[in-house]
C-alpha cells in the first residue's frame, strides 16, 4: 500500500483472521474493509467485517470516523488475528519492520500502536527499522499492550505519546515492574495520585514525552508535569462502557492525522470523547459502537468550545 500517512497497528482476537492492511469504513457496528490487502504469502482468504466491540477495532472506527469529520484522509489500519499466542502479533512486528523500509511508507506522518502482544524484540526490531529511514521520524502513540513492550524495552522515552489509565499508569510509574500484573499495591492506591505517578515514570524514564492519562479527569501530562485537564461533562455511565478508553485513543489518532501538536492534540481527544458521550446519552448497558454515530457531533462540540475560548 503506497502513501500510506498515518497507520494504526494492533489485533483482533480471532486466531484464523488474516494479517492485512489498508483502507476501511464503517458501516454501523462493523469495521468493512475496503481497500485491503492481505499481507501473508500464499493463498489470499476473504477478509472479513470485524465488529466493533472494543480493541483495535474500536480505535480504529473511532480514528476513521473522526479523521472524516475533520476532513482529514482516514488513516489506514495494518491488523492481524492473535488470541493470546502472539503468531499473529510476531507476523504484524515482522512485516512492519520490513515495510517501513520500502517507499511506500516515506509518506508516514504517524503510527498509532494498540493491542498487540508486548514482545521488547519486536518493539525494537520496529525502533530500529525507524532509525535506518531516511525520511523523517513518525510522530509515535502506543496504547494497551504496546505500551507495554515500549516500558519494557527500556525506550519508552523515544514515544511522543501513551494513553494510559490509571492502572497502567501506576505501572509505568513503577520502575521495577515487568508487567503491569506486578505492579507494587501502594501505587495502586485510592486518590489523586496521578500526577506524582507521571512525574515517576517520567523521572524513571518509563515514560512518553506526553501522557495522556484517561479516568474521571483526563490529565495531559508533558514530561511529567499537567499541563491541561478535561473533566467536563462529568459523565459517570461512560466509565462501565468497555471500549471507552479505546474511542479516546482513536480520537487522538485523528486530530494528530490532522496536523495538532500532541498537547493540543491530547486535549482535544479528551474533551471529544466527553461531548461524544454526552451528545450519546449513554447507559451503563451502552455499546461503545453505539457511540460511533455522535463522533462527529463530539468533535463539532469541541471546536465550537475552541472558538469560545
Amino acid at each position: 500500500m503506497k502513501n500510506v500517512r498515518w497507520l494504526i497497528c494492533g489485533t483482533v482476537p480471532e486466531a484464523e483472521f488474516p494479517l492485512c492492511m489498508g483502507a476501511w469504513r464503517v458501516d454501523g457496528d462493523m469495521l468493512v474493509p475496503e481497500d485491503v490487502e492481505v499481507c501473508c504469502p500464499g493463498e489470499a482468504p476473504a477478509i472479513p467485517p470485524v465488529p466493533v466491540r472494543r480493541g483495535t477495532p474500536a480505535l480504529a472506527a473511532s480514528a476513521i470516523l473522526a479523521a472524516e469529520a475533520l476532513g482529514s484522509e482516514p488513516p489506514a489500519v495494518l491488523l492481524a488475528g492473535d488470541c493470546g499466542d502472539s503468531k499473529g502479533s510476531s507476523a504484524l512486528y515482522e512485516f512492519l519492520e520490513k515495510w517501513l523500509a520500502l517507499p511506500g511508507a516515506d509518506s508516514l506522518h504517524g503510527l498509532t500502536f494498540h493491542y498487540l502482544f508486548p514482545s521488547v524484540d519486536g518493539h525494537n526490531r520496529i525502533l530500529m527499522a525507524l532509525d535506518e529511514r531516511t525520511a523523517p521520524r513518525p510522530l509515535l502513540i502506543a496504547d494497551a499492550g504496546f505500551m507495554y513492550a515500549a516500558k519494557m524495552s527500556g525506550y519508552a522515552a523515544r514515544w511522543d505519546i501513551f494513553t494510559p489509565d490509571a492502572g497502567e499508569l501506576a505501572f509505568l510509574a513503577d520502575e521495577k515492574a515487568p508487567h503491569p500484573f506486578y505492579t507494587r499495591g501502594f501505587l495502586l492506591a485510592e486518590g489523586g495520585e496521578a500526577p506524582e505517578l507521571a512525574r515517576l515514570a517520567h523521572e524513571h524514564g518509563d515514560s512518553a514525552r506526553f501522557l495522556l492519562v484517561k479516568g474521571s479527569c483526563d490529565l495531559v501530562v508533558e514530561e511529567g508535569r499537567v499541563v491541561a485537564h478535561a473533566d467536563s461533562p462529568c459523565l459517570p455511565y461512560m466509565e462501565p462502557i468497555g471500549g471507552t478508553g479505546d474511542l479516546v485513543t482513536g480520537l487522538l489518532t485523528a486530530y494528530a492525522l490532522n496536523g495538532k501538536a500532541p498537547r493540543e492534540a491530547c486535549l482535544s481527544a479528551a474533551q471529544a470523547a466527553r461531548f461524544t458521550g454526552e451528545a450519546a446519552c449513554p447507559t451503563p448497558a451502552t455499546a461503545v459502537a453505539e457511540l460511533m454515530p455522535f463522533i462527529g457531533e463530539g468533535i463539532r462540540r469541541n471546536s465550537d468550545e475552541d472558538l469560545i475560548s
